[in-house]
This record gives C-alpha cells, structure tokens and sequence, in this order.
C-alpha cells in the first residue's frame, strides 16, 4: 500500500496574516488548493502500483506537479508567520551573515528577489536556497516544479507567485503582493532551515 500524503496543519490561523494574505486567500489557497495537489497525488500514487511501465512513465507529470504542489506549499506555509509571532523580524545569527555575505544586505537579498521572481511567466515559485557549499543563490521554479530536483539547491524560503496567491487582494500588481509579503517572512524558520543545511 502506497503512503498516504496528507494536508499539513497550518501554524498559525487561516487570519493570522492579514492584511498581507487575507483569509479568504488563506482558506482557498490551503483548503482548496493544497489538498487538491495531496488529493491528486495520492490517486496518481494509487494507479501507480498497478500499473505497467508505460502507465507508470504516464503517471509521472501528474506525481511531478501535485507531489511539488504538496512539498512545495508545505515549505511555504512554515516560511510564513503573523508580526506578532514574528513575521518580518529581520533575520539574526548565522542566516543573517550568510545573506550578508553573498548578497550585501537584507534589502538588497530582497530588491534582487523581486526582481528576479516578479516576471516569472504564468505560475511559479521564488526561491531562496543553499548549494552544498553554504553559499546562498536566488532560483525560480516554473509551474508546482520543486526546488531541490530542479536546480540542486536545498529550499530555505519559498514565495509562491501563481495568482491564487494573490489575486484577490493584490490582482494583477504581483510586484506589490512580493513587495508586502515580507512583513510575514518567518525568518527564524528561515534559519532553522539553514542550520539543518550545515549539519
């Protein structure tokens, strides 16, 4: 029997980051859409063990996207924290240097963030990563495609940028919705992520 794939609990309510993301992008974004991808991607599983190779090499878009929706969200979720328990606290420590060291600063980590997610065409992620070396590099992910598969970086922060995570508060403005949802990072997952990294 295949492992079943299931919705994770949210840290924090489906209200807790508001204005940034509202609630009704929260409850549509986690309810509707996250547990579609775990939804598909269990049933993508299932056929998987009966079928035959050529079922098998079909089935393989359907694991790739909704197996990314659902790792890829399950990151983001964390990433993520109302200013009162933290959101948008500048990151201290060893995640602060390494930002420092390879990008200047937080603001400038940011300005070159936006600049390159913002023009992602269609759906996709912005990512902030970490190669074996330590060294910390900006990457975009087209469509649900993960982080780690794709480029070989691991993911510390993801910024999902398809318009179900924005449109209804933000519309078409995505530079405003990247440029507002840093006042709900949760740096200290941040940097949680990358000490793992270094263990």
């Amino acid at each position: 029997m295949t492992k079943k794939y299931e919705l994770p609990k949210l840290p924090y309510d489906l209200d807790a980051l508001e204005p940034v993301i509202s609630a009704e992008i929260m409850d549509l974004h986690y309810n509707k859409h996250h547990q579609a991808y775990v939804n598909n991607l269990n049933a993508a599983l299932d056929k998987l063990e009966g079928a035959d190779l050529g079922g098998q090499i079909a089935l393989q878009s359907a694991i790739k996207f909704n197996g990314g929706g659902h790792l890829n969200h399950s990151i983001f979720w964390t990433n993520l924290a109302s200013p009162s328990a933290g959101g948008g606290e500048p990151p201290r420590g060893a995640l602060a240097d390494a930002i420092n060291r390879d990008f200047g600063s937080l603001d400038n980590f940011i300005k070159q963030f936006n600049a390159k997610t913002a023009p992602i065409q269609g759906s996709g992620w912005g990512w902030l990563g970490c190669d074996e070396k330590g060294n910390l590099k900006i990457a975009t992910c087209a469509n649900q495609d993960p982080l780690q598969p794709t480029t070989g970086l691991i993911p510390l922060l993801g910024i999902d940028v398809w318009e179900h995570a924005y449109y209804l508060v933000y519309k078409n403005a995505r530079p405003k919705y990247l440029e507002e949802i840093w006042k709900v990072v949760n740096w200290q997952n941040v940097a949680e992520r990358y000490e793992k990294t270094k263990g």
